[in-house]
């Protein structure tokens, strides 16, 4: 057993013996069906904190040749599958952290150091195999394979740590990226390679050295996606163990979605909530907002637009493919909600092609960055929307109008009013405290039409549900009418207790007072409904 070869399965132990495990060992029937064969390159990107490293840890354990992890693996989900005896513990594993090398190599060339220290470690096993002079590792295993018909597998973390940190040095970048594709494609000592980063490998300029690779990224998990995160069966049985409400941890943790799973939960997060017993920021605690920001304030036009309307609830239409999936060639706004995406910052809807804000705890990120200067505009709004929400509860329809009218005089050089659709993003923005206390619904299906906007009180809130309908250029009696005669509000399946129905109505024409407003009451029971 070695650090780089056969490194042991002391990580994945650590893992099943923590107070919070959930079984991903699904995933190794998956890995298995690619050994030896041409799907074997496999590079899975996803956000930081979203259990890449436990992955690595866990194929670590499973195939190393000089562990024994039966027991680790006795009652998960693996042990069933009929390839789990096949594969177990039966390979050569090199694991390689491009962190670490990245970090301890200094001054030095970064490869060469990967190369010298790792062979040095091949070397006490198979040393008898290459001369001591050899200096490449690419060229060693070559020499192993073909005397002994060893086969490796490859676990690479943190592939793209090069490409993230040394973003200014393309040349550093293409020679690294040389190293992989030699060390690796089309290799007959490769069993299995499977890289984890954080972005995609397809592009870097026209250099496409590791086109072998099959990609599975936020834009597309293809079959793993129940790999990406916690789902939502996962995080429900989470929520019974620890006594905790699976509402309100959906509306902080809850939002990545794919073609299957449409409910992936962000993993470090939702551990973090159910072991403190408290929901918080976890994810964004651990790196600052600075990050965030940077990308936020890029000079591309309707970019600042796109941010505006989905801290408002709505969903942005976006083509992520001419991403060049590195960290600093941007073309156009697209580029950088993409990168945005695979940061974790925004969720994808890869059937609509839209891209979103995907829960509260994200949501408060933006806030944060947008705290610190160049939003001031949009800060003033948010500040102002705990009062918006006092005075909608309190029914005061005037207020609330006079509100609506300071909140788009704030954000018109940046939202402007072309639609209903625009007024909704507005109106989710003027609301924005709200959803302390509040799922916000755009579009919510009620069997006769969409209700614009839904507002469903998180549990124990002691709030009434909001039902709002937005018109432009219409009267504010016609939206209070069409929640009533469409019965939007038998949508809210399952809901006792008040509801507010607020009608909302914008007019182009009428400029010194353009929104209008009207609130009434709705109280349903168990056995009906009825206005007062």
């Amino acid at each position: 057993m070695g650090i780089y070869l056969n490194p042991g399965n002391d990580g994945f132990w650590e893992a099943v013996r923590s107070e919070i495990y959930v079984d991903k060992t699904g995933l190794i029937a998956q890995t298995n069906k690619y050994i030896n064969t041409l799907q074997k390159y496999i590079c899975v990107s996803r956000p930081r904190r979203f259990g890449k490293s436990i992955t690595l840890e866990m194929l670590a354990a499973y195939y190393c040749c000089d562990c024994d992890s039966a027991d680790l693996f006795r009652g998960r989900r693996i042990e069933s599958d009929a390839s789990f005896q096949e594969h177990l513990n039966k390979y050569d594993v090199i694991y390689l952290n491009m962190q670490q090398f990245l970090i301890r190599s200094k001054k030095q060339d970064v490869t060469d150091y990967l190369e010298r220290v790792v062979l040095d470690d091949i070397r006490e096993e198979y040393g008898q195999w290459f001369s001591e002079q050899e200096t490449s590792l690419a060229a060693a295993l070559e020499r192993i394979n073909v005397k002994t018909k060893k086969k490796f597998i490859f676990l690479v973390d943190e592939w793209d740590c090069v490409m993230r940190e040394r973003q200014e040095s393309e040349a550093l970048q293409k020679q690294y990226l040389d190293f992989l594709r030699d060390l690796l494609k089309d290799q007959s000592y490769v069993a299995l390679a499977y890289m984890t980063g954080i972005l995609p490998v397809k592009k870097y300029g026209q250099h496409s050295a590791l086109n072998m690779f099959t990609e599975y990224s936020m834009t597309d998990q293809k079959t793993l996606e129940e790999y990406t995160g916690f789902t939502e069966e996962e995080v429900k049985s989470l929520c019974e163990r620890f006594d905790m409400d699976f509402a309100e941890t959906s509306s902080w943790y809850d939002g990545y979605l794919f073609t299957k799973f449409r409910h992936i939960y962000n993993p470090k997060s939702v551990v973090e909530a159910m072991l403190f017993h408290k929901f918080s920021s976890y994810w964004t605690s651990t790196e600052t907002y600075d990050a965030l920001k940077v990308y936020m304030d890029m000079d591309f036009d309707g970019l600042r637009s796109d941010i505006v309307q989905m801290l408002g609830g709505a969903h942005i239409r976006i083509n992520t493919l001419s991403f060049q999936n590195d960290m600093r060639n941007f073309r156009t706004k697209d580029d950088v909600l993409t990168l945005l995406i695979h940061l974790g910052y925004l969720a994808y809807d890869s059937e609509a092609k839209e891209t979103f804000i995907p829960n509260k705890e994200i949501i408060e990120e933006f806030e944060n960055a947008m705290s610190v200067g160049g939003w001031s505009e949009v800060m003033r709004v948010l500040k102002a929307s705990e009062k918006l929400l006092e005075d909608t509860l309190l029914c005061d329809g005037e207020s609330v109008a006079e509100a609506l009218d300071r909140a788009h005089t704030e954000v018109s050089s940046i939202l402007t009013y072309n639609d209903e659709n625009s007024l909704a993003c507005s109106i989710g923005l003027a609301y924005y405290s709200a959803r302390k206390d509040y799922r916000l619904i755009r579009e919510f299906p009620t069997g006769k039409g969409f209700a614009d906007v839904v507002f469903l009180p998180l549990p124990h809130t002691g709030r009434p549900a909001l039902v709002v309908e937005l018109k432009y250029d219409r009267s504010v009696s016609s939206a209070i009418q069409q929640i009533r005669d469409r019965h939007y509000t038998q949508a809210l399946e399952g809901y006792t207790g008040e509801i507010l129905l607020v009608g909302i109505t914008y007019s182009r024409e009428n400029q010194n007072k353009p929104h209008s407003c009207v609130i009434e009451k709705m109280e349903v029971t168990v056995h009906g409904s009825g206005m007062r």
